[in-house]
């Protein structure tokens, strides 16, 4: 039988080896690369969808100092901006930029062929099962990984 721990840890690890294969492999022709650290921070910021500089602190639990410094130099690089809210106009979220978006399109893109080989390889009623699944795990198992304050903040963008 066997050990989903293990299977979990396969799969993850080789979506993240994928996407550093390809990132490694483009280095040569990007004039201002991420630093580990600034690719942790853009995944992370990508994935909190416009969190505030002081969410994305608590999300990472870094000072909103350190938070502020990182986001500084994302937006120096050109992969991040700030946009005002609509609402509070003290308020800025942090957006991933077209050039981020193009970096990250790596990750997008092998996700997808695996989406598709998976859609391939099993029956119509087991692609149903396996989607419900894993949509079973992302809303009722993972809700550890949810951050609170960010649902108030996407309705005021």
């Amino acid at each position: 039988m066997l050990d989903l721990t293990e299977v979990l840890h396969n799969v993850y690890s080789k979506l993240r080896l994928h996407f550093y294969m390809q990132v490694y492999s483009h280095f040569e022709k990007r004039e201002a690369t991420l630093t580990t650290v600034e690719t942790f921070s853009m995944e992370a910021i990508t994935t909190l969808d416009h969190p505030t500089v002081a969410q994305f602190a608590a999300a990472m639990n870094i000072s909103t100092s350190n938070a502020a410094y990182r986001v500084s130099s994302l937006i120096k690089k050109g992969y991040l901006k700030k946009i005002q809210s609509r609402e509070d106009l003290r308020t800025y979220f942090l957006e991933p930029t077209t050039k981020y978006l193009k970096y990250n399109r790596i990750n997008e893109a092998y996700i997808k062929v695996i989406a598709d080989r998976i859609k391939t390889r099993l029956s119509p009623e087991e692609f149903e099962k396996f989607t419900e699944t894993l949509d079973m795990i992302d809303k009722e198992l993972m809700n550890d990984v949810k951050f609170t304050g960010l649902e108030k903040k996407k309705n005021a963008k």
